[in-house]
């Protein structure tokens, strides 16, 4: 007999719980893993950004540090301070995400509320959100804020009404005070804009301006802030581009696709793509919802596609695509659907392997199968060879030309010794100068072995090599440094006294 009306709903309520639950306890794992793995280089630099807040930093805008800031307020000083808000930012985007599939794809009630639902497993059984979820970088943020972007807008195509405009324009300027590439967000909604008939009499109407307003408002101190350090972060960001050549496009391109299969997992990536086809068929017709979604998979997708032709991308970039992708995923019928219960398990399981190695480290993998390796793997130890060498040679400090590792040594040696961050970036920084603390002090200096062998002496009066130390994770070798002694001199390049981390307030 064929279901009623009320067995449907009560279907659906049953699906949605089952959904909800399975949400709450990835989100708890997600916890459980953002707590015991180690920080990356990469996250430690974000930390030191919260403890030296400004409206804007040389490498992104500051909503990564807000986020650790606001964090490490509420769980401590610690790995899952830093990281704290992530699964909950991924748990918020899910639900949302959820919904904007239910606005803007075909099909009854039922059909719309399993697509999304579908598009939410999706987007979290990729590696790209199952990484990006327990750890903190700015596209952690970033996903959370272009996902809302994208509910406001399908709220705004299911309802009329021209207040979801506001929405998704304060959507939109957060999503752009995280990351830069947030502004691929404004033509791809004036694509849509103009691509339907429909739609074409809002750019009439105060909404969507007041939006655009709003998004520059909430963007405008990152502007400010980089106005008075002559356009430095926009001009770096705007800088990276290579000189094209057949073969190196071919590389990138080649590298580029190997990226978004490695990260979305081989068989999602490949449904996502069949989604985004699916889009722009609609957008052929001039459906809305699809055209959106098309818009906001297609237009990124040749922005990448061209930047590849020149210099490589970096595989997360593309990550903005995922949200709108799975969204289109999910309206996929026929053949595809069966291989959606596979390329979810598939990248679940992927994901918990990852995350267990990241964590417990169970198994001794060369850096070649273990990408956790090298950005994981080590640091501690290192950190206490470096404070043993430290007190034998008497040293007051210990600093590093790396941005990344005079953060992570901030936050691993211990309190009493001093260390000193010395890059021209950390001028642009509010932290203290070191230099009138470390003139005439005996230090260490720590280099990575990849670097050359001729450390600068702007701030030394003489180096000299006193240790090789390996980084390594179960007798894997991740990266070997040269450690120097000398003697430090008041020179002119900026070296930044390095935060340490709050003990009264990590549980």
């Amino acid at each position: 007999m064929p279901a009623t009306a009320a067995d449907r709903f009560s279907a659906d309520r049953f699906s949605t719980a089952h959904a909800l639950a399975a949400l709450a306890a990835l989100t708890l794992l997600r916890l459980l893993v953002a707590a015991a793995t180690p920080l990356s280089a990469d996250e430690a630099y974000y930390w030191v950004w919260s403890r030296a807040l400004a409206p804007g930093y040389l490498d992104h805008p500051p909503m990564v540090a807000l986020w650790i800031a606001a964090g490490t307020a509420l769980a401590g000083d610690s790995p899952l301070g830093i990281r704290l808000l992530g699964p909950i930012g991924a748990a918020i985007g899910s639900f949302l995400l959820a919904q904007a599939a239910y606005d803007l794809l075909p099909g009854t009630p039922h059909q719309r509320r399993r697509a999304g639902i579908l598009a939410a497993a999706l987007l979290n059984a990729t590696l790209l959100f199952g990484i990006g979820t327990v750890t903190m970088t700015p596209d952690t943020p970033l996903l959370l804020f272009w996902t809302a972007t994208i509910w406001a807008l399908a709220r705004l195509h299911a309802t009329g009404r021209g207040t979801w405009w506001l929405v998704a324009g304060a959507a939109a300027g957060l999503a752009a005070t995280s990351k830069y590439t947030a502004a691929l967000l404004a033509p791809a909604i004036l694509l849509w804009l103009i691509a339907i008939p429909a739609l074409r009499p809002w750019l009439r109407r105060w909404q969507p301006w007041a939006a655009a307003a709003l998004a520059l408002a909430l963007f405008a101190p990152v502007l400010a802030w980089n106005a008075t350090q002559g356009w430095v972060s926009l001009i770096k960001q705007a800088g990276r581009g290579g000189e094209a050549s057949l073969l190196r496009a071919l590389q990138f391109q080649g590298e580029l696709i190997g990226g978004q299969l490695g990260l979305a997992t081989p068989i999602i990536a490949v449904l996502c793509a069949a989604g985004v086809a699916l889009a722009l068929r609609g957008a052929l017709r001039r459906d809305p919802g699809w055209t959106l979604l098309a818009a906001l998979t297609a237009l990124p997708a040749l922005v990448f596609i061209w930047h590849a032709m020149g210099e490589r991308v970096q595989a997360n970039w593309p990550g903005i695509l995922y949200p709108a992708a799975a969204i289109a995923t999910a309206g996929l019928t026929g053949t595809w659907r069966r291989w959606f219960a596979p390329g979810i398990a598939l990248g679940l399981t992927l994901t918990l392997v990852v995350w267990t190695q990241a964590a417990l480290a169970p198994l001794a993998l060369p850096m070649r199968l273990d990408p956790t390796l090298l950005r994981l793997g080590g640091w501690q130890a290192l950190a206490d060879d470096i404070a043993a060498t430290a007190r034998s040679e008497g040293a007051a400090f210990v600093a590093s030309d790396n941005y990344g590792h005079a953060a992570l040594l901030a936050r691993l040696l211990p309190p009493d010794l001093a260390v000193v961050g010395l890059e021209d970036r950390w001028a642009l920084f509010r932290l203290p100068d070191a230099r009138p603390t470390i003139a005439g002090q005996p230090g260490l200096l720590l280099r990575s072995a990849r670097r050359d062998d001729n450390p600068a002496l702007r701030d030394w009066q003489a180096l000299e090599i006193i240790a090789l130390l390996d980084r390594a994770r179960n007798g894997m070798t991740a990266e070997q440094f040269r450690l120097y002694r000398g003697t430090a001199r008041a020179g002119e390049q900026p070296a930044a006294l390095m935060p340490r981390p709050d003990k009264d307030r990590t549980p």
